[in-house]
């Protein structure tokens, strides 16, 4: 038999051809795979692979085995196996779901996708989802995206495991973290919900906060701690909740979502995480496009907007990489002071008390330099620890009161719409 006329025939336009090959295919697959296999030693493109890929799929579960088996023999890499196992159909369902249980990473990985690609409602997909998250560690992202594709169907058996006596408290840890992967707390039924909740009560009396860092681009405001509770109206948030520190910083830097709106239309739908008081002051961070809008006008118009419900608001902005370096200050409505630099600085207002002018600078000779009367020499950087805090400088000797929430941008889509787990 030679495999070249068989691979032929499976491109060919004649059904019955594509039919005989893929039976003969088959019939000989225990020489056939290793030969197909063999023949993919140094190919380094997926399109010198497609004839190839063909053949496995033509052939199913049996062609599965041997991939996975010359994987773990390293005679694929990893780059090829995760090629060669993206091809079969639901023949080889319940090899996913084997693969997918699988305690390697990369090979759990590729059962996960396996299974989504498949929409694969099973026990041993339920199972190795189960096992997946009762592992912990570092979790396959196709597994959270299995968690939530059957999430509806998953959530009553996910439920009922987390209450079965026979079950190990490790398998229950793993149901209620898929639960959650699925669905958010959403997803636990109300005891769970308790204890996550009290769990989080307790995380927060003993954490450290710690900020995202503005090392390459970022932005947030700053609000005073007596009169926070107006940013959550002047920013249009809903739906807050208790976070620790950790699960707000890391909701706020996640991805926006899409949801069904009015009339069919979809809206996009992110989190807002503020944070516990911090040496008197409240920060707010989120989603840049859904919470300030247009990079410029969108800026001055939020910042004063919040100051109107908070008294005073302050908004700092960073973008190393295009050059951008913007601090505002407003107050009852109004900015009063504005710093912003791209190509020159710019500053309008009356400088602040704690600003060192460039005329005053040392470095500062009135015979060749040039500087506006009401020129500074200061940056974001500097500017928030002057006006209020420093993110980058939270830690042990931050004086912090009361703890953050998370709010989202739009409402009745409710937390459990965002996919993932968050660190508490």
């Amino acid at each position: 038999m030679k495999i070249e006329s068989l691979l032929e025939d499976l491109d060919s336009d004649d059904a019955a051809r594509m039919e005989a090959a893929a039976a003969r295919l088959a019939e000989q697959a225990d020489t056939v795979v290793p030969t197909l296999l063999h023949g993919v030693a140094g190919v380094q493109r997926t399109a010198d692979l497609q004839p190839v890929m063909r053949a496995l799929r033509h052939i199913g579960p049996r062609a599965f085995d041997g991939v996975l088996a010359a994987w773990r023999r390293k005679e694929v890499t990893d780059w090829q196996a995760g090629r060669l196992l993206g091809v079969f159909d639901e023949r080889c369902a319940d090899q996913y779901a084997a693969l997918a249980a699988d305690p390697d990473y990369g090979k759990s990985g590729d059962g996960f996708q396996g299974l989504v690609r498949l929409r694969v409602d099973s026990e041993a997909g339920l199972r190795a989802l189960v096992g997946c998250f009762a592992r912990g560690r570092l979790i396959p992202y196709k597994a959270s995206d299995y968690a939530r594709l059957l999430h509806d169907s998953f959530r009553p058996r996910l439920r009922s495991l987390r209450r079965d006596p026979a079950a190990s408290p490790r398998v229950r840890r793993g149901a209620m973290a898929a639960l959650m992967a699925g669905g958010g707390a959403d997803a636990l039924d109300d005891r769970d919900r308790a204890a996550l909740e009290r769990l989080i009560r307790v995380k927060i009396l003993d954490e450290i906060p710690r900020l995202p860092s503005s090392t390459l681009s970022g932005w947030w405001m700053a609000v005073p701690g007596a009169t926070y509770e107006g940013v959550f109206e002047a920013l249009g948030l809903h739906d807050r909740r208790p976070v620790t520190t950790a699960a707000g910083v890391q909701a706020a830097e996640s991805r926006e979502i899409r949801v069904p709106g009015p009339d069919d239309a979809g809206r996009t739908v992110g989190r807002a995480f503020v944070t516990p008081e911090l040496n008197g002051w409240r920060l707010v961070f989120g989603p840049f496009d859904l919470l300030v809008g247009d990079p410029w006008d969108g800026m001055i118009e939020t910042v004063e907007r919040v100051s109107v419900h908070c008294g005073q608001a302050q908004f700092f902005f960073l973008d190393d990489a295009g050059g951008s370096d913007v601090w505002m200050v407003a107050e009852n409505g109004r900015v009063i002071r504005q710093y912003a630099a791209e190509s020159d600085p710019e500053w309008e207002g009356d400088p602040l008390p704690w600003e060192t002018l460039a005329v005053d600078d040392p470095h500062f000779d009135p015979e060749y330099d040039e500087a506006l009367p009401n020129a500074g020499t200061t940056g974001a950087r500097s500017a928030c620890g002057y006006l209020s805090v420093d993110p980058d400088n939270v830690g042990p000797d931050t004086q912090v009161r009361g703890h953050g929430w998370l709010a989202l941008t739009a409402p009745g889509v409710g937390h459990g719409a965002f996919p993932g787990t968050l660190r508490i």
